[in-house]
């Protein structure tokens, strides 16, 4: 698979990586953690370099299955994990009931215990999280900073930051990723944070570049989601959203016929087209979907297809929103 730079701190990883939260979290049952370790290592065998997870998501066995997972391959993948949780039964930040922390003696906290679960020497990237406002970010800058010193963390990293945000941590430690949703029905990024990130030479990476799977084609205003699924709290998923959004997903598949690929592919293939910095990071439970999206690195999208696609979507009002108040709310944009 063809590599991508992220940032100016020159992090090179696969071009597609590969978004571990929902192996065991949040997205319905849980997999087999047999068969989820086995997906992970199917990554890595097709190219995948580039790997996310976090401490909050479990909490923590997430972590400890990528860990195992990726045990092997040491030295070979770049990890990414995040801190900025508190993760005390019951906080759960899929439902916006979670509580922020990114004190210093937190951040530390976290970073020793993600090396310990991930069975690594240091950590790749290290987002924040959530941006904390009851935390300065030069603050926070200032600890990671300390941690890459140290050799515990080599890349520092931000999750849902705002521009100003960005640019105050910036100026502490250099950021070498923001991790942000971003896709074909998700575009608020283009406004004033990518323009900052080619500005300052920071990478970006696309949580959700599928719509959490409504952009794949295989969602509906029928489909039904099973109990601890989070996207049943979502604006996005109701029946009456899905339906009006379907416009999106004729769109897709009108390209994606041109192109003998499929609704997925086009997505994720119009967002590798956007800027050379930019590395999604889908995720699935299925070897064939992992395949299917990985296949969408192979897909080339002219200038007219492009056109055709931002033509198209700006006549397609997107209904609903993406999180519920109480959640959007925790985002720094």
């Amino acid at each position: 698979m063809k590599k991508r730079i992220l940032g100016k701190t020159g992090l090179e990883v696969s071009a597609l990586g590969f978004g571990c939260m929902g192996l065991n979290f949040s997205l319905g049952v849980p997999g087999d953690k047999n068969e989820m370790m086995a997906l992970v290592r199917a990554a890595v065998e097709r190219g995948v370099t580039f790997f996310d997870t976090a401490e909050v998501y479990g909490p923590f066995t997430n972590e400890e299955l990528v860990g195992e997972a990726l045990e092997p391959f040491k030295g070979q993948v770049v990890i990414a994990t995040k801190f900025g949780f508190n993760t005390a039964p019951g906080n759960d930040p899929t439902n916006g009931s979670a509580t922020l922390n990114s004190r210093p003696e937190n951040i530390r906290r976290v970073a020793e215990a993600s090396l310990k679960r991930l069975k690594i020497d240091v950590i790749d990237l290290f987002y924040q999280h959530r941006v904390d406002p009851n935390v300065p970010i030069e603050d926070v800058a200032g600890t990671v900073k300390e941690l890459i010193k140290e050799g515990k963390v080599k890349h520092f990293g931000l999750s849902e930051a705002g521009a100003q945000t960005i640019r105050r941590a910036h100026a502490v430690q250099p950021v070498t990723a923001i991790q942000s949703e971003y896709s074909i029905w998700w575009r608020l990024q283009e406004k004033e944070v990518i323009p900052t990130l080619e500005e300052l030479g920071i990478g970006l990476v696309p949580f959700s570049p599928l719509g959490r799977g409504f952009l794949t084609g295989q969602i509906n205003a029928e489909t039904k989601f099973v109990a601890g699924d989070f996207r049943n709290n979502l604006p996005r998923f109701t029946p009456e959203a899905m339906k009006a959004n379907q416009a999106l997903i004729d769109l897709l598949r009108q390209i994606a016929a041109k192109k003998e690929a499929t609704p997925a592919q086009i997505a994720l293939a119009w967002l590798l087209t956007q800027k050379s910095w930019i590395v999604p990071i889908p995720g699935t439970k299925k070897l064939s979907r992992l395949e299917e999206n990985i296949g969408s690195t192979e897909v080339e999208l002219t200038g007219s297809d492009l056109q055709e696609i931002e033509s198209a979507v700006a006549a397609i009002e997107v209904v609903g929103g993406r999180y519920p108040e109480k959640m959007e709310q925790m985002t720094g944009l």
